[in-house]
């Protein structure tokens, strides 16, 4: 195989490398983190501080409590007593209550979305879930604090619909693809990469190659995480978007934003210290042995020549008879 032949196809595979390598940071990272309910639910549990996240949950708290108050009553309530409830709502999400009822909430709401996800016969189904575990946990902590009329708190058996079927069937062939990607795309970059440097013509500056394409993958992976947050958070609707769901997002793809990141050190670091052991590593050339040597100038020469007197004045003896003698 000639030289160009090889260089080019080095180039090819490197160029398929760093391709799929931010594709396969991105399928571990989503089979690997937010698939897994102990890690989603460590994500979201700091949000219960956050204060976006908190007027908006306060917001739909005071408005179903508004809407039980109305099923009583029989009737609207006035301004003064949705008022009332709405700063109540507000007080509640500072407390120790609301964090265990975030938590209960998130970690029933996405055990029940994982197994959906992985059940084949659910096709066609919407997503639901029973709230009413998470709110007689709620209701018995409030009781703990002395809330006046916690006991009173109603606990309905309520199916709640998280995704509904069109959609939960295309997170379904979804969650199955990114299933096998996150083994095959992987071990495809590294296959990739290692034969894009043992086909190479140069191989060192292969090695450099395939570490500023690491670079570039987790740069444009980077710059996706970002896009993806403008386009999740402008299409969600009503009660979820703004503030509190750029929160969410955020706190979702933190592994990824580091997992980015991480791409472009390693790529980087790859790169440099190719280049630097190849520019300062090298060791002196040797000189073959065939390779004739330059003879020194201080070395007298072989070939006999007239005899010259030194400057000591010692003359050799004149071999034949003296002038003038």
């Amino acid at each position: 195989m000639s030289p160009r032949l090889r260089s080019t196809l080095s180039a090819a595979l490197i160029v398929l490398a760093s391709l799929l390598a931010p594709c396969a940071t991105l399928a571990v990272w989503a089979m690997h983190g937010p698939a897994d309910t102990g890690r989603y639910v460590a994500s979201m549990a700091p949000l219960a501080d956050d204060p976006d996240v908190r007027d908006a949950a306060a917001d739909t708290l005071g408005a179903g409590f508004a809407g039980l108050v109305d099923e009583v009553t029989a009737g609207p309530v006035n301004g003064s007593v949705r008022l009332f409830v709405r700063d109540a709502a507000r007080s509640f999400t500072r407390t120790e209550a609301f964090h265990e009822g975030w938590d209960a909430a998130n970690r029933t709401v996405h055990a029940a979305v994982l197994r959906a996800l992985r059940d084949d016969g659910a096709a066609g189904h919407a997503i639901t879930v029973d709230l009413a575990p998470v709110t007689e946990r709620v209701r018995d902590r409030l009781a703990e604090d002395h809330v006046p009329f916690a006991r009173r708190i109603p606990v309905r058996h309520l199916a709640v619909t998280v995704l509904p079927a069109r959609t939960a069937d295309r997170l379904r062939e979804g969650y199955h693809v990114l299933d096998v990607a996150a083994f095959w795309l992987p071990l495809a970059a590294v296959v990739f990469a290692v034969a894009a440097i043992a086909v190479a013509a140069r191989r060192r500056r292969a090695l450099v190659a395939a570490g500023i394409g690491t670079a570039l993958g987790g740069v444009l992976l980077a710059l996706a995480v970002l896009v993806g947050r403008r386009l999740t958070v402008a299409e969600l609707p009503g009660p979820v978007d703004g503030p509190a769901a750029g929160a969410v997002y955020d706190a979702l793809t933190e592994t990824l934003r580091t997992a980015s990141w991480l791409l472009v050190a390693l790529g980087l670091t790859v790169a440099l210290a190719s280049w630097l052991t190849g520019r300062y590593g090298r060791p002196p050339r040797r000189r073959s042995p065939a390779e004739p040597t330059a003879e020194p100038a201080s070395k007298p020469s072989a070939e006999p020549g007239p005899h010259r007197p030194t400057r000591t004045g010692s003359e050799t003896p004149w071999p034949g008879p003296r002038p003038g003698g």
